[in-house]
């Protein structure tokens, strides 16, 4: 019949698709396991965005270290600040999950309830926005990055690709662009103030911190003692 033939193409024809969906999302993250991002999707996004309002004088600063480059407190402020549960967790928040979809279902804006693992998913691949499309990619990105990465490589990648200023990606570009040393050498102070101004690092500043973002320093610094410093990043290696 007729319409059976339309519908074994229309089968076959959404297999190949999801064929193609698939390798084109698993290699690029198996590949990135030892392979170093040249760049990612925030970073591309933002220098279209300059290239588009003509701003000439716009540079990505962006240098790749190893995670045994850069400091433990730099490792401990950012989990401290975005993600306590991140050696203990698969990917997901759920209690912040909650909270947010109630939220959002009494009217409130679609709040981020994100992990390291799902900044770093959405940082290399995504766009920015708030949008429960984008949300559901960002799930299958971070399944993918918890299945195919150990915990070290998820935080290694997130500590270079996160963003700490305009234009400024990684601890080791922030590191020399505000303390001018390595990032091997940031202090618990100096890593604190960085990792203050992730949630929002365009309009909040490391060289010239708000009363916010220095009450929210000292809260880190405070996170930061409670979780117990070179012991708890051990619990990274080990994962959940």
């Amino acid at each position: 019949m007729p319409g059976g033939g339309i519908g074994r193409r229309f089968r076959r024809w959404a297999l190949l698709g999801l064929l193609l969906w698939l390798v084109v999302t698993i290699v690029p993250v198996v590949l990135l396991r030892w392979m170093n991002p040249l760049t990612s999707a925030f970073m591309l996004e933002a220098r279209i965005e300059a290239l588009r309002r003509g701003e000439k004088s716009y540079r990505t600063d962006y240098r790749w270290v190893s995670l045994e480059r850069i400091s433990p407190q730099a490792a401990i402020a950012v989990i401290a600040s975005e993600d306590q549960t991140f050696p203990y967790n698969y990917g997901f928040d759920l209690q912040s999950i909650r909270s947010a979809v109630r939220a959002a279902e009494h009217g409130a804006r679609l709040r981020g309830a994100s992990t390291i693992s799902q900044q770093v998913a959405r940082n290399l691949f995504l766009w920015p926005g708030r949008s429960w499309v984008r949300k559901g990619i960002e799930a299958y990105f971070t399944v993918l990055l918890e299945v195919l990465w150990p915990k070290e490589r998820i935080l290694e990648v997130y500590l270079n690709v996160a963003q700490f200023g305009r234009g400024i990606y990684g601890v080791e570009a922030a590191a020399q662009r505000f303390y001018h040393e390595p990032a091997v050498r940031l202090t618990a102070g100096q890593a604190a103030l960085l990792a203050a101004v992730l949630p929002d690092p365009v309009h909040w500043h490391v060289d010239h911190p708000s009363r916010f973002v220095a009450w929210k320093e000292r809260w880190i610094l405070g996170q930061m003692r409670n979780l117990g410093g070179a012991a708890y990043l051990r619990e990274v290696k080990q994962g959940p």
